[in-house]
């Protein structure tokens, strides 16, 4: 069996899908995109395309190698973007191939379903207590929340209670052991980060998610002293190097590498496994569409450490489409009492609704973060 095609589609809200034909007839699709770049990632791909076409499928570590190591240049968001979601059709490949579903080749599943969570409060967090209880009483026993608004590196103590009147808020109206994460979305330095993780901690958050930006890593341990409430980043950080500083440097207890950026199923499942010898547990990022999920979930299946998966139905970002729109499975990715049944179809699980892929394609998004700014009229981190 060859690789004949290579084909890649922008589909809305702000995705980059990846699809890959060969001579036998059986395809694989993966999620290529690094969100507000998506140009450049789809671009990446096509330049992958020579060391792709005429290749046996199969020999999914040697494609991973030789894109990685064969230009000399490798890591950062575009080029592990694009590695990413062609890794992600090679497994989706050899899973159809043998009839399984792709964790079935990575040893078997450990655990049957998935516990997830769902996020609530938009960009701007607000009315987070009602939103948390509607979540509730959907069956999700936890939810996400960006914990703050921009903030300078020295802010108010206004902006503080801000955030504490929200997260109060969910925990009365949804009770002491539903899980709350909070996530500071880089948009907190390390000064108001240490402030801030020491008073929420009264609310018994399930974790906080990058207090600080992993440029600054040094500083995790800085802040987890600061509190009892466990740490988790990752979704800005691309390769198992980068993982292993993250490691070494301490304060972490939770790594999110992300299947779209951080090269795929291959990639990210020797990630966790050194994070499990760290004892760091494993969650993955998915604020995304229906193949990263399904990728997600196929590494949730054979990691001992994943604890809990993001996604993205419902999310603020998804204007126009959303995940299970591109999904003529949606029954397989139903959630009940909190958790999602690992996928059961051959591949990664996703029957990929290629007439709308293609629909979307006709107009490609060109979605850009926001650009937000101080009140001084300086840049804020998003």
């Amino acid at each position: 069996m060859k690789i004949k095609e290579v084909n890649t589609y922008y589909v809305r809200p702000r995705w980059g899908f990846v699809e890959i034909l060969t001579d036998e007839g059986l395809s694989g699709w993966g999620e290529a995109v690094l969100e507000g770049h998506c140009d450049a990632v789809l671009a990446c791909v096509e330049e992958y395309r020579p060391y792709l076409i005429g290749r046996d499928p199969g020999r999914i570590e040697d494609i991973q190698s030789t894109i990685y190591r064969a230009g000399f240049y490798r890591g950062g968001g575009v080029m592990m973007s694009a590695l990413a979601g062609i890794d992600q059709a090679l497994w989706d490949i050899r899973g159809k191939f043998f009839g399984v579903p792709s964790y079935e080749l990575m040893g078997g599943p450990l655990r049957d379903r998935m516990r997830v969570y769902s996020w609530i409060g938009g960009d701007r967090p607000s009315d987070a207590g009602q939103a948390a209880l509607e979540r509730k009483n959907a069956g999700f026993t936890a939810v996400k929340m960006n914990a703050t608004e921009e903030l300078q590196m020295i802010d108010t103590y206004e902006k503080v209670d801000a955030v504490l009147e929200r997260v109060a808020a969910i925990r009365e109206t949804c009770g002491k052991y539903f899980g709350i994460a909070i996530d500071f979305h880089g948009r907190v330095h390390r000064p108001m980060a240490k402030v801030l993780a020491k008073k929420l901690e009264e609310f018994d958050p399930m974790f906080l998610e990058e207090p600080v930006l992993c440029e600054n890593m040094e500083a995790f341990k800085e802040i987890a002293s600061a509190c009892n409430i466990p740490i988790a980043t990752g979704e800005r950080l691309f390769t198992k190097y980068d993982f292993r500083r993250l490691l070494e440097a301490g304060g972490v207890d939770i790594i999110q590498p992300d299947l779209s950026h951080a090269g795929g199923l291959t990639e990210v499942k020797k990630i966790a496994a050194m994070a499990e010898a760290y004892d760091v547990a494993l969650a993955p990022h998915c604020p995304l569409g229906p193949v990263a999920l399904a990728a997600c979930l196929t590494i949730d299946a054979t990691c001992y450490n994943a604890v809990i998966q993001e996604q993205s139905i419902g999310i603020h970002y998804n204007v126009g489409k959303s995940v299970l729109d591109y999904a003529l499975n949606k029954e397989d990715f139903a959630f009940t009492d909190g958790y999602v049944n690992l996928p059961v179809r051959p591949g990664l699980g996703v029957e990929v609704n290629k007439e709308l892929v293609l629909e979307e394609n006709r107009h490609p998004h060109q979605w850009k973060n926001p650009v937000w700014r101080h009140a001084d009229g300086s840049v804020a981190e998003w």
